[in-house]
């Protein structure tokens, strides 16, 4: 029997960026269970096949919604109308105990209703909570009202509730108890696979010649350029470290209030070891550079399991994360951690240039041991077939 499952709150596939979007493009790409059938929402706006109303993309049913420029507003606007469109899509083909997963948690305030028509085609509703939305910085006080309120209806009209992080689902089983949340604990997954570009390709040379760079000679940031990512903390604790390196920040700053905020607050450009490169398109090339960094600065704490640590951990040699449980629970004791007390993380990189080459290479070699065990996609996407093909509707 073909089991339909509707993918709902990514932008849709191809993937372009993001985190959700690689997911359900690493999804459809490797299904293992041809009695699956996917229906992936896509936003027309940033689809290459926006013109299309459907087409079909890795065997995946993709549907374009229209979304209109509201603001902040169109995500919740995007994830409504696509559950809508996927539950009138379901109703017409008859499908029989469709799925619907819906990504992060956007829509709760609306969520009953829909959760209703769901349970009356005989389907099931699935959430992946992502991290804690409610604590970003960006927010203001009442937006993050609104995401802690969301989230909390989300997990009370879940029939499954898809946790990407153990310490993501032992915080919705302890902080929801009255909903009596029915959860699995499903990774994210990364490639193991080296880059395919060597020291000697010209794509390679020329990136580290236009920012004189030279390998191994630098500490690594990629990520979304947000005060949560504790930008202020690495660069101002990398200021007073006494390492000779560089440390090079892959993000995008253009027109960008926080980057302004933060040369104001750190003085970043008196320090010439600090160096702002933009962003790296180039899957293969950004590998080689992350292989190469000689560490790997990660400063997320409120997410779950987190893409660009994911990536770290398989390519980088050296990883320096923020103590908090979700990198914990990822890197085990493969990393070094450090904390936002001042003068912490400055040690931690002293530290760090006087590990021995032995003690970092260990490091690495369990780093990719903990990737290629937990975080491979062949075994993210073999669980997530086997949470759809299980089929649970949670007793109310």
């Amino acid at each position: 029997m073909v089991q339909d499952v509707y993918v709902i709150g990514s932008k849709g596939i191809p993937a372009r960026y993001g985190g959700y979007e690689t997911f359900v493009e690493k999804l459809t790409a490797g299904r293992q269970n041809r009695d699956i059938s996917y229906h992936v929402a896509a936003k027309r706006s940033n689809s290459n096949r926006g013109s299309e109303k459907r087409f079909v993309y890795n065997n995946a049913d993709v549907y374009n919604i229209n979304v209109p420029n509201i603001g902040p507003a169109q995500a919740i606007y995007y994830d409504i109308a696509a559950l809508k469109f996927a539950i009138q899509d379901a109703k017409q083909r008859q499908t029989k105990n469709p799925i619907f997963l819906v990504l992060a948690c956007r829509i709760g305030p609306f969520i009953k209703r829909y959760v209703k028509q769901i349970h009356s085609l005989g389907g099931a509703f699935y959430v992946n909570p992502d991290g804690h939305e409610w604590k970003r910085a960006k927010w203001s006080y009442p937006v993050r009202r609104y995401w802690k309120l969301s989230e909390s209806l989300m997990i009370k009209w879940a029939d499954l509730v898809v946790c990407d992080n153990r310490k993501i689902q032992e915080y919705i089983e302890t902080e929801y108890p009255q909903y009596h949340p029915l959860t699995t604990y499903i990774a994210y997954g990364t490639e193991l696979k080296t880059s395919h570009l060597s020291s000697e390709d010209t794509e390679v040379r020329d990136w580290f010649s236009k920012h004189s760079i030279n390998e191994n000679n630098y500490y690594l940031i990629v990520g979304r350029f947000v005060p949560e990512n504790n930008y202020e903390t690495m660069i101002s604790e990398f200021k007073k470290s006494n390492t000779k390196r560089e440390l090079v920040i892959i993000a995008n700053i253009e027109e960008n209030a926080f980057y302004r905020k933060l040369l104001k607050e750190t003085n970043f450009q008196d320090d010439s070891r600090i160096k702002f490169v933009g962003t790296v398109y180039n899957e293969q090339l950004l590998k080689y550079i992350r292989e190469n960094a000689y560490a790997y600065l990660h400063g997320h704490e409120v997410g779950g399991t987190n893409p660009s640590l994911l990536e770290a951990m398989s390519a980088t040699k050296l990883n320096l994360l923020i103590d908090v449980g979700f990198n914990r629970d990822v890197a085990e004791d493969s990393a070094l951690y450090w904390t936002k007390a001042p003068g912490n993380l400055s040690q931690i990189i002293n530290q760090a240039d006087a590990l021995a080459d032995a003690d970092i290479k260990e490091r690495a070699i369990h780093a990719r041991s903990i990737v290629r065990t937990r975080f491979t996609w062949e075994k993210i996407i073999r669980e997530y077939e086997a949470s759809f093909t299980r089929f649970v509707v949670k007793e109310r």
